[in-house]
This record gives structure tokens, C-alpha cells and sequence, in this order.
């Protein structure tokens, strides 16, 4: 794979904006990448950088390096035409009584499509998917969510019973919620792809509005069931549904960490406690955004994107 010219002009781009306090070297080669950032500000620990999830390689006190692989560190991969682009965010995380503040950089490598790449063939019964030492998983269940579904096809307004879950091991507590799910043809989303809305707005499951699409009571916290009606987009083709999952903490629900569904003759209402479903007032809207807490320190939440599929929708009449 051949790194494209363009790739340095975005990093001429970075380096304007911060070159009055480090310099940012970055090579893109065929399976992995390297990335220096040297910093002159001696306040800076350098050993607070990350790459994705990715602690540094080795950090000295004006650098820190990562060697690591593409397949590392939640690299997201788009494919446009003939072009493969990997992703990633380069952060420093600074404790709040620092003099630097935390600030983020895109990093990305752009390559040839290889002639002979062909999209993934996604597993229809469970995709495990890692975040730091957390788990995500994200399946197609039979009617009762008691165990994998038996077969990827549902004619049109049947339920597909969908599950995800986030295992918690040694951290607090956590909830799992779908911050945004929407249906595409392709098991990678690109520009020109077609979707088909199903959950938007931080949470809100748009598709209840004009269906039976709901979410079921939970058994458990760190698990969320869908039972969402079979819809007539893409009929006959195979269907693959993005989801961000996000794990929180379960008494940090707001406007924007939540599970909002629309019923009937009701409006919407909010899953984990319908008494506070006021926070689903701005599915109507806009339910804007705000810095996220994290699960293991108070400060900052755990989002996990993940892919469902293939699937196939039918119009039951055969």
C-alpha cells in the first residue's frame, strides 16, 4: 500500500497550528505506523500521550513515540473508491491541576486500495469488540434474548431481537446504552452510502416513532435489549446496522446519556426510569452535547463503535 501525497499536506496543517509548541513526525507505512511528537514545553509528561487507546512506545522528557500496528490502538478504517484511510486521535491527557491543558490531534494515513481487499465477512451471531480492559459485545438474538438467533433473515415487520452488553469485570457499576445505531448495505460506512436512521439524537430510538420498534425492560445494567420491527429499507439486499455503544455510569443519566423510546398515545419515555422521561424532550430536537465523566475516574465515558450483520430483510411473501 502506497501512502498518499495528501497525507503530508494534513500534516503541514497540524504542525501550523502547533508548531509554536512541538512537532509532530508521522510515517505511514504499509502495516503499521510511526508517530514522534516532540514536545518543548517543560511542563509536558510526555508519558500522558496516548494514540487511540495506545500508551506510548517509549517517552523521554521532549518525546514520545509510538510504533504500533494499524490493527492497534481502534484505528477506524473508511474505504471511499480506491482509497483506504486509517484514523486515529493522538491526546494528551493532563490531570486537572496541570498547566497544559488537554488537547487533541487527528492522525491519518491514507493508502491505495489494494486490488484484491474485499469488505469483511462479519459474524451474524456475536461481535466482541475491546475498548481499553473494557469488552463490548453485540448480537442478533431469538424472540426471548435467551440465546443467539437461529437464521439472519426476518420478513418485513417481524422483531429482530438485538443485544448488547459490556462486560464490567473489576470496574463499578456500568450501563450500556446506544448512543446512535443506523442501517446501511455496506459493513463499513462510506460517504455515498444509504442509511436508514434507527437510533439518533444521543439515544433516542427514532424508528418507535412510526413502528413497534421498542426497547424491553432490562435484566441487568451493563445489558440492552432491542426489539426493533423489521423495516422495509434495502429489501432482499444484506444489511449491516452501526452502533456507537457507550458505557456510563448508572446514576449519570442527562439529555445525552440515555434510552428513550416513543409509545404510543403516550410520547417518549425514558427506559431506566420513566418518572425522569423530560430528559427525552429533546428527541423532538436537538439533545445537545457535553464533555463526557469517565467511568474509572468520575471524568470521562467509554464509547465503542461496533457493526451487526449481515442481515436480510424480506417482504415475507415468498
Amino acid at each position: 500500500m502506497m501512502a498518499f501525497f495528501w497525507q503530508g499536506a494534513l500534516l503541514l496543517s497540524l504542525a501550523a497550528a502547533i508548531s509554536v509548541y512541538a512537532d509532530m513526525k508521522l510515517d505511514c507505512m504499509p502495516d503499521y505506523v510511526s508517530l514522534v511528537w516532540t514536545e518543548s514545553r517543560s511542563q509536558a509528561d510526555t508519558s500522558l500521550f496516548r494514540l487511540g487507546n495506545c500508551f506510548p512506545t517509549s517517552s523521554s522528557a521532549r518525546e514520545a513515540v509510538f510504533n504500533v500496528d494499524l490493527s492497534d490502538c481502534n484505528f477506524n478504517r473508511m474505504v471511499s473508491g480506491d482509497q483506504m484511510v486509517y484514523t486515529n486521535d493522538l491526546t494528551y491527557v493532563s490531570s486537572p491541576d496541570s498547566l497544559i491543558p488537554p488537547f487533541t490531534h487527528q492522525v491519518m494515513c491514507a493508502y491505495e486500495r489494494p486490488k484484491d481487499w474485499h469488505p469483511l465477512i462479519y459474524d451474524p451471531v456475536f461481535n466482541t469488540y475491546g475498548q481499553a480492559d473494557l469488552v463490548f459485545h453485540i448480537g442478533l438474538m431469538n424472540d426471548d434474548f435467551s440465546g443467539p438467533a437461529v437464521s439472519t433473515s426476518f420478513p418485513l415487520g417481524s422483531f429482530i431481537p438485538i443485544m448488547a452488553s459490556v462486560e464490567q469485570n473489576t470496574h463499578q457499576p456500568l450501563l450500556l446504552l446506544l448512543e446512535e445505531c443506523v442501517a446501511a448495505t455496506t459493513p463499513e460506512l462510506q460517504p455515498e452510502s444509504s442509511l436508514y436512521p434507527i437510533i439518533t439524537n444521543k439515544g433516542c430510538l427514532v424508528d418507535s416513532r412510526t413502528s413497534r420498534s421498542k426497547f424491553e425492560v432490562r435484566q441487568k445494567s451493563s445489558e440492552i435489549h432491542l426489539s426493533l420491527q423489521a423495516f422495509r429499507f434495502a429489501l432482499g439486499e444484506e444489511v449491516f446496522i452501526h452502533c456507537k455503544l457507550v458505557a456510563w455510569d448508572p446514576s449519570g443519566l442527562d439529555n445525552t446519556k440515555k434510552a428513550c423510546h416513543y409509545v404510543k398515545e403516550h410520547g417518549w419515555e425514558l427506559l431506566d426510569n420513566p418518572a425522569y422521561s423530560n430528559l427525552c424532550d429533546c428527541c423532538e430536537s436537538s439533545c445537545k452535547s457535553r464533555r463526557m465523566r469517565s467511568v474509572a475516574s468520575g471524568k470521562h465515558g467509554v464509547v465503542q463503535t461496533a457493526v451487526l450483520g449481515p442481515m436480510t430483510i424480506t417482504d415475507g411473501k415468498s
